[in-house]
């Protein structure tokens, strides 16, 4: 794979330079079945990406139903009606291309990786998936074993495996978000082939797909290929479900202790925040690269450097389209309690409610979110992927070049101000991971 390894090389090298100029130029139009498309033309490179992006995630699915949005990442790489079952991949890979896919909670996204002279391919491959795709027994059952050895691989035999679905569980209440998009495995199983059929049915029509296309390639000859392969695939016609539900603010803090066989204790704050876009979002997205990002971040120099009291300590923003969460964590040091790890994340979280920031550290942090953002764009799949994003769930695809302003705007004072609203522990899940010793007996 010589030519896939160049490509991905060359592409994220070359083009971080037009990443870097922050004015990335695009096109973007709608066809009458309601695919949206968006074109980002680059000839610095000889590499398109084929990207599509469908708005369904976890979130979209019911209650007995869950992990049906990740299953189908899985089921669509099965053929279709013209593309034999298992020779997906190796139209790509023949093509001298890479491929993948992912699910969050939010979105479903596809992506083709090839040399420019196979764009025609990666048209042709996306649109039997929109249109002709197999949904059939032989696939559902297939990608039951593949859904069910990645469940053990991911989340059931790795360490803290359970991190994620049990923090989220504990979290959300009401939300959908209140399971992972690995989902069950017994309402996998208890899915019937027309569960699955109606799933496609629904969610994978072109008016709740955007097709984002980054790389070499002449707008005037794309779209004619975009015409003959996507214009004749109908509308959906069944209503898009979206969740509606509120997750209520909490009563207050909860707490919680998971039991396990992993040895050192883990600690997991979760604190809800704002969806992505809004105001307060972009602040607590700041303050919690201010709290964890490098080793110079706050939480890893107090309570792992200074005190010794974790392996690894920090917090992220789990960014999503409905209200999310920031997550932090600390990995407990060989014979440290819990308690005093939290103890010691807690006063970080209370200094950035009671202390503005120095000016120094300041600009210091707006010049990784800079970086950061040139980052996301230093590829061709990057740059399809973040059209899309945009595009979905703001409605402005030129969010690529314009979200930073967002992020500069957030002042010294505006970091204080979220982390004294969200940061609050009525407004937090707190749980412990700790080892059972009888579960290491078994």
């Amino acid at each position: 794979m010589k030519i896939t390894r160049y490509l991905l090389a060359t592409g994220a090298a070359l083009t971080g330079l037009i990443a870097t100029a922050q004015n990335l130029r695009f096109e973007e139009y709608t066809l009458p079945n309601g695919l949206h498309v968006i074109l980002h033309e680059d000839h610095s490179t000889p590499i398109v990406a084929v990207t599509v992006l469908y708005h369904v995630g976890s979130k979209n699915e019911t209650t007995g139903r869950t992990g049906m949005a990740h299953f189908f990442e899985h089921l669509l790489f099965e053929g279709s009606d013209h593309i034999g079952r298992g020779e997906y991949s190796k139209y790509v890979e023949n093509a001298g291309g890479a491929l993948n896919a992912n699910t969050t909670q939010d979105r479903t996204f596809y992506y083709e990786l090839l040399p420019s002279n196979q764009l025609e391919l990666g048209l042709w491959l996306e649109s039997e998936r929109m249109m002709h795709a197999r949904v059939d027994l032989v696939g559902i059952e297939t990608q039951r074993e593949v859904v069910k050895e990645e469940k053990r691989q991911r989340y059931d035999n790795q360490p803290y495996g359970n991190l994620l679905p049990e923090t989220l569980k504990a979290a959300y209440k009401k939300h959908p978000y209140s399971w992972n998009p690995i989902g069950s495995m017994e309402d996998l199983n208890a899915a019937k082939e027309q569960d699955f059929i109606d799933f496609y049915k629904t969610f994978y029509v072109p008016n709740n797909a955007t097709l984002s296309i980054a790389g070499d390639f002449k707008p005037s000859e794309i779209r004619a290929l975009i015409e003959k392969y996507f214009s004749e695939i109908p509308k959906g016609t069944r209503e898009i479900p979206r969740p509606k539900v509120v997750e209520p603010l909490n009563s207050g803090e909860v707490r919680d202790t998971i039991w396990g066989k992993d040895q050192l204790p883990m600690v997991v704050e979760a604190y809800h925040i704002p969806a992505q876009g809004t105001k307060d979002f972009y602040a607590v997205d700041m303050l919690n690269q201010l709290l964890s990002q490098g080793g110079s971040s706050r939480l890893n120099r107090a309570v792992v450097e200074d005190q010794q009291l974790a392996i690894f300590c920090g917090a992220f923003t789990f960014n999503l389209e409905d209200p999310g969460l920031t997550l932090a964590f600390g990995l407990a040091n060989m014979g440290v309690d819990a308690k005093e790890v939290e103890e010691s994340m807690n006063a970080e979280f209370e200094k950035v409610k009671t202390e503005l920031i120095s000016e120094e550290e300041f600009q210091k942090l707006r010049n990784q979110i800079e970086n950061d953002f040139v980052s996301r764009n230093a590829s061709m799949a990057g740059i399809a992927e973040s059209l899309a994003n945009y595009h979905t769930y703001y409605g402005d695809a030129n969010l690529i070049n314009t979200e930073i302003h967002r992020y500069m705007e957030v002042t010294r004072e505006d970091l204080m101000r979220v982390a004294k609203k969200y940061y609050i522990p009525a407004n937090r899940v707190v749980l412990y991971f700790l080892n059972d010793p009888a579960l290491n007996k078994n």
